[in-house]
């Protein structure tokens, strides 16, 4: 994993944040197209630590969306395709399109696998009534019946990402505040652990400069926000 997120990081930055919708929605029988098409964002949530924030730029990231068809749906001789993304001639292709819509000029990998994620025990069971036993949404809830039980969820689509981006600054940004009042001869595990005063301090300063690394004009507003509080 280190090496991976190695790939997608530059001009100073280490760390890439983890992003999944879990379950991807998306309708039974929906094709790839269909399925993208459907959402104005991507419809994913930070699995990093830290406030949740709505992603409109980066510089790197890598995609990997799994367990939904790659057919498109048939048209007619001559139809008009519905979207830019219905004209693409490959999975990989179709998502890569929708990833550039939303973050151009990022440097984008693109994976599409047709095997769902497996959710069988013990994989806890959090998902919606909404969800058919494939992880797909239905109009309406599956009530429990007198024959027993609401059915597990077996298995669920998934969107997954590694991102590097602006986002970041925020999370190492308050990392770095939230340490910094902190007195080390309050904790004697730490020094029990072989952590010094200076040693401490000059890493707090490496964490303020890798914050630094993600900044773009794009987080300004966001970052006088933070020195403010500060």
């Amino acid at each position: 994993m280190g090496h991976f997120a190695d790939s997608l990081t530059f001009s100073g930055r280490k760390v890439v944040a983890a992003w999944a919708s879990l379950p991807f929605p998306v309708f039974r029988g929906s094709s790839l197209p269909d399925a993208l098409s459907a959402h104005q964002d991507v419809p994913w949530k930070s699995l990093s630590s830290g406030r949740q924030h709505k992603v409109s730029s980066c510089f790197a990231q890598s995609v990997v969306l799994r367990g939904v068809g790659r057919e498109s749906p048939s048209s007619s001789r001559g139809q008009q395709p519905p979207t830019p993304l219905h004209t693409c001639e490959s999975p990989e292709q179709l998502l890569h399109q929708f990833l550039h819509s939303h973050f151009p000029g990022a440097f984008s990998t693109a994976h599409v696998l047709q095997q769902p994620c497996h959710t069988m025990p013990p994989f806890p069971q959090f998902f919606s009534p909404l969800l058919t036993s494939q992880g797909f949404l239905q109009d309406k809830a599956l009530g429990r019946s007198s024959a027993g039980p609401h059915r597990a969820v077996e298995s669920i689509p998934v969107l997954a990402a590694l991102q590097s981006s602006p986002v970041l600054h925020t999370l190492l940004w308050g990392l770095c505040r939230d340490l910094r009042p902190r007195d080390l001869r309050r904790w004697s595990s730490f020094f029990a652990a072989g952590v010094e005063q200076d040693d401490f301090q000059e890493a707090l300063e490496e964490l303020k400069t890798l914050s630094q690394c993600y900044e773009t004009g794009f987080g300004a507003a966001e970052s006088e926000d933070e020195a403010d509080s500060d």
